[in-house]
């Protein structure tokens, strides 16, 4: 209790304190370990997605240019938080300055929405993949998939520009307690002592374009998929297109309802306790999951993996 007193002796000059799990220390210990464990397979599985999709010839597909950049915006998501929350978690200083947190949630935003862009693009793959197989080749071409993967980084970048312009405004009056893992929009707007009510709006109309629409498109992709596979007359050529979009599902589950319910309801209002672990669970094990989640149900990528490894023993 007394480290943690000192840590936020030091957080009232400008830094703040991330709360985590301070009120449970017992907590630390397995959650450092949970999280490490995490952390090292996130990074070694995305790597191992991003190699693959760029040095397998046989992985020259648009849906593995779109698999590429996901492994890349999951390898930099948890590397923008969980560096940081282990240190906090293995020491009695707890604290991130006003720039570190700043550069933190301007980066994590900017890859989330980047992120939900992204999924939006390969669920437009699939539809294409499927329903419109002969046309395929000509629809997504090389050229359109990259300025796809272009409009998904751009529309980030301006994403997460206008919620620090706006959140950098903000005044923070008295103890600067962050009561989460990392420093994210949500839990800023929730410590200001100012109206928060352009920061609430703006963040509503922002998540409701970068989460809702793309989830939106997805659905309906899925919906026409839906009804070309019930034309499929043989069981073997269901199960296979269904295959093919199975990964994408769960990954897309996965990501957009923790982010459902972190952001569609006004930052002012929403638990952080309960919030802080939900953050915890998108910025760390979604990215973990995802490349098990593509190499366990497609073959491609498992052979792959399998020709990546042989190859690399040869050397």
């Amino acid at each position: 209790m007394r480290s943690n007193n000192q840590s936020l002796l030091g957080a009232f000059a400008g830094d703040f304190f991330l709360l985590g799990v301070s009120d449970s220390p017992w907590l630390e210990l397995p959650l450092f370990v949970i999280l490490l464990v995490s952390y090292v397979l996130a990074v070694l599985g995305n790597i191992a997605i991003i190699l693959v999709s760029w040095l397998d010839p046989l992985l020259s597909s648009p849906m593995y240019i779109f698999l590429s950049h996901l492994s890349f915006l999951d390898l930099c998501y948890t590397t923008t938080t969980v560096p940081q929350i282990l240190f906090n978690l293995g020491s009695s200083r707890k604290t991130i300055s006003y720039g570190g947190c700043t550069v933190q949630y301007a980066i994590f935003h900017w890859l989330g929405c980047t992120e939900c862009v992204v999924l939006a693009a390969m669920a437009l793959d699939r539809y294409v993949a499927i329903c419109k197989p002969l046309h395929y080749a000509v629809i997504m071409h090389r050229p359109l998939c990259l300025q796809l993967v272009a409009t998904a980084w751009l529309s980030g970048f301006g994403n997460s520009l206008v919620q620090v312009v706006l959140t950098v405004q903000l005044p923070f009056c008295g103890q600067r307690v962050l009561n989460n893992f990392f420093c994210e929009v949500p839990a800023m707007i929730k410590l200001s002592c100012a109206n928060t009510a352009i920061n609430d709006a703006t963040l509503a109309v922002l998540v409701a374009f970068f989460v809702l629409v793309p989830l939106v498109l997805i659905l309906i992709s899925y919906g026409f998929i839906a009804q070309a596979v019930m034309r499929i007359k043989s069981s073997k050529g269901q199960s296979k297109a269904l295959g093919t979009c199975s990964s994408h599902l769960v990954v897309v589950s996965l990501f957009y309802l923790p982010a459902i319910y972190m952001y569609l309801q006004p930052p002012s209002s929403y638990s952080q306790n309960q919030g802080k672990f939900i953050s915890l669970f998108y910025s760390i094990i979604t990215p973990t999951l995802n490349p098990f989640i593509y190499t366990l149900r497609n073959k491609d990528v498992k052979g792959a993996l399998i020709r990546l490894w042989r190859r690399s023993w040869r050397l």
